[in-house]
């Protein structure tokens, strides 16, 4: 029988965030599952939307039977710790290297991981994978869309292949994709790699797949694929990641090095064509809700917002007040925002109890300039042990657990607060503290894409705004120190040049 490792540790880092990836944080997991090791992983990563999860799927319509180490992510923000990257890199190695016989090894990585000690979290990982199994074993990884690839991650794995859709519902699809080729690999086929750093940071607001350019750009990606180019990625990077490695990349795997190579070149020049494109309209916290609130008097479904800045899937602590104050200040009816990360608030709502006025300072605690604590008094409308499944099409199913967590009410405005933080991507992320989103003129999700995927069937259009936050929208924003000089910083912005 045909013997496979797998494995997974995915964090996408924003070195620019406030708050590190500890090693509890991947136990718990965030808006991932929880840490898992050995048969745990076979019985809880599956029929999710996880690329682990479409791997193991395929794998076992194959009839390979699969060694499991270990699944381990967190949610993104600041550097992975050396303590926890240590830790779970070791599980996986020792587990890879004490497998015995194996005919392959896959892993799930996201590809944008820093750490206190390293710049490459993946190819660091990928290079001592590399050595435990030696130089012919093919090693398959699935990465993120966002993914930062380096030279080192191409180098050592046989294949890395990237999601195609953001919001990523393709997670799985990815996984499965990951065995195929590697049933290619095992058959004998090998295949000359192709790599491309393409020459600006692509802002995430504008990677989304259900939009030009990048749905013109996958639509043409895929139909370049062949036998003799199975496999073909463009990553757009993960614009937060301050080393020389942070970007969009292009990666190819063709029968010939020429084929390679061509791919590769074909879909590099594609995306550098649409740098113009890469670009949109992003409010100002006031003018995004006063707009909402125009269009709300003739809409008959939501106005969804993106907290663009606070996604805490993007590094951000998902407790920036910006948005709270803009709703407050113009007063809507039936707006809701969500979710405020702050643990203190949620557990003096639960001591107050439903249908008491709690003062609380809310939320602003991370240190984001700009922002602060949100002082005022509050309804508590509803509680929760914040235990809840998220079925829509980004989490796919996945046991959540926010923890004890409130829908507090000011005014016409609800507010759902956590003791831990995710990405607000799917409609029962409201639900769980009793709003219903259908119901609501306005609703302001911290997220920056991935809600997309559950909130565009309902919603009557989307909007951007830009409220102070660990993730600008604008790269050129950022204190950029270590990028590889002469990369934009942004589509037709200014070249990065190292200070001396």
């Amino acid at each position: 029988m045909t013997r496979i490792a797998i494995g997974g540790f995915l964090h996408e880092t924003n070195t620019f965030a406030p708050t590190k990836a500890t090693y509890a944080d991947f136990v718990h997991g965030g808006g991932w599952p929880s840490m898992v090791r050995g048969a745990d992983v076979l019985t809880t990563i599956r029929n999710i939307n996880v690329g682990l999860a479409g791997f193991i799927a395929d794998a076992e319509a194959r009839g390979w039977e699969m060694i499991p180490t270990m699944f381990a992510a967190a949610s993104p923000c600041a550097h992975v710790t050396e303590d926890a990257y240590e830790r779970i890199a070791r599980d996986i190695v020792d587990g890879i290297a004490n497998a015995g016989s194996l005919d392959a090894v896959y892993l799930d990585l996201h590809g944008a991981m820093v750490t206190e000690h390293l710049d490459d979290g993946e190819g660091e990982i990928l290079a001592r994978v590399r050595k435990a199994i030696g130089p012919d074993l093919p090693l398959v990884v699935s990465l993120d869309l966002h993914a930062n690839v380096t030279p080192e991650m191409v180098q050592h794995a046989d294949a890395l292949i990237a999601y195609r859709t953001y919001p990523h519902v393709d997670m799985a699809d990815t996984g499965r994709a990951s065995a195929k080729h590697l049933a290619l690999l095992l058959d004998g086929h090998r295949y000359a790699k192709a790599f491309r750093q393409l020459p600006f940071l692509i802002p995430i607001s504008w990677q989304c797949t259900n939009d030009e350019p990048c749905k013109g750009i996958y639509r043409k990606l895929a139909a370049r694929e062949n036998d003799d180019v199975p496999t073909l990625s463009f990553a757009p990077g993960f614009p937060a990641a301050d080393f020389p490695g942070c970007g969009a990349t292009v990666f190819a795997y063709g029968r010939t090095q020429a084929e390679a190579d061509a791919a590769a070149d074909s879909v590099a020049q594609l995306v550098i064509g649409h740098e113009n494109d890469f670009d949109g309209r992003i409010y100002t916290p006031d003018d995004g809700i006063r707009h909402a609130m125009e269009l709300a008097t003739r809409a008959s479904k939501p106005i969804v917002i993106a907290d663009t800045q606070d996604n805490p899937g993007a590094g951000g602590d998902s407790d920036t007040t910006g948005m709270l104050r803009a709703l407050v200040r113009n007063n809507p009816r039936k707006a809701a925002i969500g979710v405020i990360y702050d643990p203190a608030s949620a557990k003096a709502a639960h001591a107050a109890g439903e249908g008491a006025t709690v003062t609380l300072a809310l939320g602003g605690k991370s240190g984001i300039p700009g922002d602060a604590p949100y002082e005022a008094s509050f309804f508590v409308e509803k509680l929760s042990n914040g235990q809840f499944v998220a079925p829509g099409p980004y989490y796919g199913g996945r046991d959540m657990d926010m923890g004890p967590s409130a829908c507090l009410r000011i005014g016409d405005v609800r507010v759902v607060v956590s003791s831990y933080k995710a990405q607000l991507a799917d409609q029962a992320m409201y639900r769980y503290v009793g709003i219903e989103p259908t119901a609501q003129s306005i609703l302001v999700n911290k997220s920056s894409v991935h809600f997309r995927a559950d909130f565009e069937p309902i919603a009557e259009t989307l909007l951007i705004c830009a409220a102070p936050g660990a993730m600008p929208a604008d790269t050129a924003a950022l204190p950029w120190t270590r990028l590889r000089p002469g990369v934009r910083i942004k589509p037709n912005g200014p070249a990065f040049a190292p200070k001396t």
